[in-house]
């Protein structure tokens, strides 16, 4: 194989690994919170995790460019110094938002 293709598959495989982490650590102290608890803002996260599954993967991939963009309100704040190396954590959670699309 081609170092370029290797190259691709370990970065893909990096990624996906990335984004299960990220989903396990902060998805499933969320949903217990929503599956168990009652709490002021309930209603409200609970939309905004749902809203993005229900729009079309253009939407959600123009506003991800949106938020966290270089004029973006996220990615504004993230292009200041070591902060960038956060912003990078973008991709690993949009990747699952965007493969859904081709899942359905």
């Amino acid at each position: 194989m081609d170092s370029s293709v290797l190259f691709s598959l370990r970065l893909s495989l990096q990624v996906a690994f990335a984004a299960t982490v990220l989903i396990i650590v902060i998805g499933l102290p969320i949903a217990y919170l929503l599956a168990r608890k009652n709490f002021p803002g309930k209603e409200l996260l609970d939309i905004s995790l749902t809203l993005p599954l229900v729009l079309p993967p253009t939407v959600t991939g123009y506003y991800l460019i949106i938020a966290f963009g270089r004029n973006g309100f996220i990615g504004n704040i993230c292009m200041n110094g070591w902060t960038g190396a956060l912003c990078s954590l973008g991709m690993p959670l949009s990747l699952p938002r965007l493969s859904l699309h081709y899942l359905s």
